[in-house]
């Protein structure tokens, strides 16, 4: 499993006090409030402040001081270690335990789920055993269940066909 889950793009420096501006990846905007600190290129860096306005975050880092070095994180990711990550509800998964699962109907297997395009509604994309691409969104109706310690997720074969589409 992986341990670490991307929450934000910095997008570019804010200012010249090294605050940086990202855009938020996390399901949750608000989730930035309370959080204390986050890993960048493999780096932990403690949150000083956070200002969130319409839907766009600010950020200041220690260590984070002025334009310049600002100016290095642009393009790259804010994480969160697992233990700092949000709690689930259920029926919700993190998106990288997803990453490489099995997909299946009830006839079986149908391939491995290799993207998932966080949008309105997740659209997952799934390398199949026969060498097609399959693109699907994520709808309720469609899952029968998932197993994120298995790497599976098992869909209803019938309404798959109605929301699948293969690319050529």
């Amino acid at each position: 499993m992986q341990e670490t889950f991307k929450i934000g793009l910095v997008l570019k420096p804010q200012g010249v006090r090294g605050e940086l501006k990202v855009q938020s990846l996390s399901g949750d905007i608000n989730r930035f409030k309370n959080l204390k600190e986050v890993v960048i290129d493999d780096a932990t860096y403690r949150i000083l402040k956070t200002k969130i306005v319409s839907d766009t975050v600010f950020v200041a880092l220690d260590g984070v001081f002025d334009r310049n070095t600002a100016e290095n994180f642009r393009g790259k990711f804010l994480c969160v270690k697992r233990e700092n990550a949000i709690e689930l509800k259920d029926g919700e998964y993190f998106i990288a335990d997803l990453i490489g699962a099995t997909l299946s109907d009830e006839n079986g297997r149908i391939g491995r789920i290799t993207e998932i395009v966080n949008a309105k509604t997740d659209i997952f994309t799934v390398l199949c055993d026969d060498g097609k691409v399959l693109r699907f969104p994520f709808l309720k109706d469609l899952l029968i269940s998932v197993d994120v310690n298995r790497g599976e997720v098992v869909v209803r074969k019938k309404r798959l066909s109605e929301v699948g589409v293969y690319e050529d």
